[in-house]
């Protein structure tokens, strides 16, 4: 999940949650897994049907941001964006194609959105914005994403090179995360104060927020059972939640100090990743019920 997740802003907050909770505890069944030699977790976001995983390490040697999908095998595979500081995956499709943002290195530097699969790479900037990013991709090869103008964040679904406005009522800032093959997207909105989690069908908006959570609700994914993940916030941690018919159930990993979730697939199977500390993390694949 892929997350802002507007990115940088609640990249943050997603490392930041309060250990209250208000939901049952999923029983969940983990298969876990570290980042490559060399390399550091950031982010777990998508998993596919295959068991394709993808988000972003980090080089210990340079401090390089860079993107990574991971086979059901074990086998990564580190993906740097052309001109890039930093670069990170968001989602796949089950045509192996990759979505995702990096940073470029330019004097001003700008976030740029991109599709890659295979030696194929198409950079996707919304018209006129100062900066674009890539969250969610179905299996027709619709996208999500949002851009900046103004200090103004907003989201956006792109369909053969149109683009369709999604932007929550109201709301100050709107990231649209994921999308599913029946074109249901999910994300979060900011009221100011605290993000949202949302759900878009049919042009119609509806708010999801996990019970009492001072801090906030980011929704990181969606799949075609219209199961959904995503994470409730604290003021330092963020802690995932599967949300389906109108119940959460939380994800916990015994012994970690936090548990959070990036991705859900058609067959239920969800990626995330568990913190000891800031430092000490792995990734995961669950099945939960």
């Amino acid at each position: 999940m892929r997350f802002p997740r507007a990115a940088f802003g609640l990249i943050a907050s997603l490392l930041s949650l309060s250990t209250m909770s208000f939901a049952a505890q999923a029983s969940c069944t983990f298969v876990t897994f570290s980042a490559p030699t060399g390399y550091a977790l950031s982010q777990v976001n998508d998993i596919t049907d295959d068991g394709i995983v993808v988000g972003q390490v980090e080089d210990n040697n340079s401090g390089a941001f860079v993107a990574f999908s991971r086979a059901a095998n074990g086998k990564f595979t580190i993906f740097d964006a052309p001109n890039s500081i930093f670069t990170w995956f968001s989602s796949r499709n089950h045509a192996g194609v990759n979505v995702g943002s990096y940073l470029d290195n330019g004097r001003v530097q700008h976030v740029h959105g991109f599709a890659q699969s295979g030696s194929g790479f198409v950079e996707v900037n919304y018209p006129n914005a100062t900066h674009t990013w890539l969250y969610g991709i179905n299996a027709n090869g619709a996208v999500v994403g949002s851009f900046s103008k103004s200090d103004v964040v907003k989201g956006f679904k792109l369909v053969n090179s149109k683009y369709t406005l999604i932007r929550y009522p109201g709301a100050l800032a709107t990231t649209p995360q994921a999308i599913n093959d029946s074109s249901v997207v999910v994300g979060s909105y900011s009221d100011g104060l605290v993000y949202h989690g949302f759900a878009w069908a049919n042009g119609t908006y509806s708010t999801i927020d996990y019970p009492k959570s001072r801090f906030g609700t980011v929704l990181t994914d969606v799949n075609n059972a219209g199961v959904i993940v995503g994470n409730h916030l604290s003021a330092d941690r963020a802690f995932g939640f599967i949300y389906k018919d109108g119940a959460f159930a939380n994800i916990v990993y015994a012994g970690a100090k936090n548990t959070t979730a990036g991705g859900i697939n058609s067959n239920g199977v969800i990626s995330g990743q568990i913190f000891y500390s800031q430092t000490s993390t792995l990734g995961f694949t669950a099945v939960c019920k």
